[in-house]
């Protein structure tokens, strides 16, 4: 029997919170309000098992940092997003370090966020997460896609983190295509952005650094181990998709 994706949303005001759960709500989503307080949710994670907890950096009595936590004692662990109004890089590594699955900030869109959630957890809406259907991880080679970006460290809200994407989803489905980045890739992700290939190439570039600068080392070794151990520093955008493609195509054939 199919079920909705439960969140849990860490803020219950008139102003911001029902607005954001309605229209979360619209897009298939089961979302539980609770007072804007760390212990608050800590002590509703037992009970409610939401699958996705929404909440702010700065929390009254415990912040965010504490509720990830208080998490590990958990038997069942929530992806964690984290909101914050402060765009501030130090911060944003410390979170994802203590165990948040994203970063955002404030103010954003509910129905992006709606959709986010639903491609964290792999499923379109009313339907049972893919990670608690049979046992099996049924994610689309986007999702694994999704992932892998995420576990190297390229934090979601920015813009070269769904250029990436879709450059290595294209890599995978051309392999001419890493041939030609300035003539056909960039441009293709370009033109379903509804941007220019030079601010594509720009904002890849900056996720590659953003991702440097505080990514899962043994990730980071598992895909790139040569060039950190020949200390050539980070990949250039093409080095860096190409790895991640090819290996995501060698997975294929093999399967």
């Amino acid at each position: 029997m199919s079920r909705k994706i439960s969140v849990l949303l860490a803020d219950n005001s008139d102003y911001f919170a029902v607005p954001c759960a309605n229209v979360m709500k619209s897009h298939g989503l089961d979302v539980t309000m609770t007072e804007k307080d760390g212990r608050a949710v800590l002590d509703m994670l037992p009970k409610l098992q939401p699958d996705v907890v929404i909440m702010d950096l700065f929390l009254p009595r415990l912040d965010a940092l504490g509720v990830l936590g208080g998490m590990e004692q958990l038997e069942h662990r929530p992806r964690v997003m984290i909101m914050s109004g402060f765009d501030n890089p130090a911060l944003e590594r410390e979170v994802m370090a203590a165990g948040a699955d994203y970063y955002f900030l404030k103010p954003f869109d509910a129905g992006e966020m709606s959709q986010r959630i639903l491609r964290l957890c792999g499923e379109s809406a009313g339907q049972e997460p893919a990670f608690r259907r049979n046992g099996k991880d049924n994610s689309s080679l986007e999702m694994q896609v999704t992932d892998i970006i995420h576990q190297i460290g390229v934090p979601a809200h920015i813009k070269g983190y769904q250029y990436l994407r879709d450059a290595i989803l294209l890599a995978i489905a051309d392999e001419q295509i890493i041939n030609a980045v300035t003539k056909r890739l960039y441009p293709a992700v370009a033109k379903k952005h509804g941007t220019t290939s030079s601010r594509v190439e720009r904002a890849i570039r900056h996720a590659i650094e953003v991702a440097w600068d505080r990514g899962d080392v043994e990730v980071l070794n598992a895909y790139f181990g040569y060039t950190i151990h020949n200390e050539r520093g980070k990949p250039t955008n093409s080095e860096f998709i190409a790895m991640i493609s090819d290996k995501f195509r060698l997975q294929i054939k093999i399967s």
